[in-house]
């Protein structure tokens, strides 16, 4: 049986002013090229989606993409799946409202090149597992990087210059967090805060505080 992409929803409203799509990570492995529900990088984003239920505040659709197969290959990429969920989504919703991509590892690296499709507002990144060789034109879309000084798997310097390249024609911003590591388990509040934040404040037009509230006002790399 082929694999295929799977959503998992996680708050439904009937009429939502908006929508979040929640991306995993996960490289691949040998022993199986299949994405469970319970594998750590899809799980590593339930407490995420959570914070962004929450903080939509009954507003904000919250749906979780599981991808059709692990990692990252040139015949099928998470960006494919991304696609296949709008898709999916737009038929259940009578069309898409305003849709924000939230991230991780390879999720973020997704939600980066999928942020140039037209179905999507906004995107967030966390811990991205960039390219040198990525290269997409958000078109002015908003944009937050999210990344640890301590990641050991994808490198911050290339996310952070991914981020002044795509600031050349948009507003992006780049959140730094002091200590972070790949999981995300260290100053986890700091990562899920900053992934609510960005998705309301851009979503459904909340204020924020604190350094997204920094970036949203203009500047181009807070550390925390």
């Amino acid at each position: 049986m082929d694999a295929a992409p799977r959503l998992i929803t996680m708050r439904a409203p009937r009429h939502p002013d908006g929508l979040v799509l929640v991306l995993h990570g996960g490289g691949s492995r040998r022993d199986s090229t299949l994405v469970s529900p319970t594998q750590l990088s899809v799980l590593r984003m339930v407490p995420i989606a959570r914070r962004i239920a929450r903080a939509g505040r009954g507003r904000l659709a919250v749906v979780r993409l599981l991808n059709s197969v692990r990692g990252w290959d040139s015949r099928h990429t998470p960006v494919e799946d991304v696609r296949w969920a709008f898709r999916e989504l737009g038929e259940r919703h009578g069309g898409l409202p305003r849709t924000c991509l939230v991230g991780h590892s390879l999720g973020g690296r997704a939600a980066l090149l999928a942020g140039d499709q037209p179905e999507v507002t906004s995107v967030v990144a966390l811990n991205p597992w960039v390219h040198t060789t990525d290269r997409v034109d958000l078109a002015g879309r908003p944009a937050l990087i999210v990344h640890g000084t301590d990641d050991r798997v994808a490198d911050p310097r290339r996310s952070e210059a991914m981020a002044r390249e795509l600031a050349r024609r948009g507003p992006v911003g780049y959140l730094r967090v002091t200590g972070g590591r790949h999981a995300m388990l260290r100053h986890r509040s700091v990562f899920e805060g900053a992934a609510a934040d960005f998705a309301t404040a851009t979503l459904l037009g909340t204020g924020v505080t604190g350094p997204v509230a920094e970036l949203l006002d203009g500047e181009a790399v807070v550390t925390v």
